[in-house]
């Protein structure tokens, strides 16, 4: 099933809802210990609750700056595919391209794009325009 991130009538694609799963696993277990949701709140709420409000967007997005800075500091190895069991592989295993560095550049959408880009976007739209962040 495909995973749509929504601000108003527009949608940004993502893609699988695994892998929009498995960033949010991977934020979950490598930076905030398994505790989801203990550093990064409205990121963890968008996940759960499926929305954040246009008052949060802005806080979400200062969360999501700081999770991409802290990805960076991770090997793609690093990817946490599900939370339940951290050590299963994605269907890719370790085949990913050259250019991916680290967990900062691991997540791109079915287009192509960095996953945090499009979520940057999402969250900056949603600032402006006074309406929620929905997952569809």
């Amino acid at each position: 099933m495909g995973v749509n991130l929504r601000v108003g009538p527009i949608a940004y694609p993502v893609g699988g809802a695994d892998l929009f799963g498995s960033f949010f696993d991977t934020v979950g277990i490598r930076l905030e210990g398994g505790a989801r949701g203990s550093r990064f709140p409205m990121l963890a709420a968008l996940y759960r609750d499926g929305a954040v409000s246009p008052d949060a967007a802005e806080a979400a997005r200062t969360e999501l700056s700081t999770v991409e800075s802290e990805l960076r500091q991770h090997s793609p190895a690093d990817a946490v595919w599900d939370i339940e069991k951290p050590g299963v592989l994605p269907p890719w295993g370790t085949d990913i391209a050259d250019t991916i560095t680290s967990l900062g550049d691991y997540f791109l959408t079915t287009a192509g794009r960095p996953l945090l880009t499009v979520m940057d976007a999402v969250f900056d739209a949603s600032t402006r325009t006074g309406k929620p962040v929905r997952i569809a």
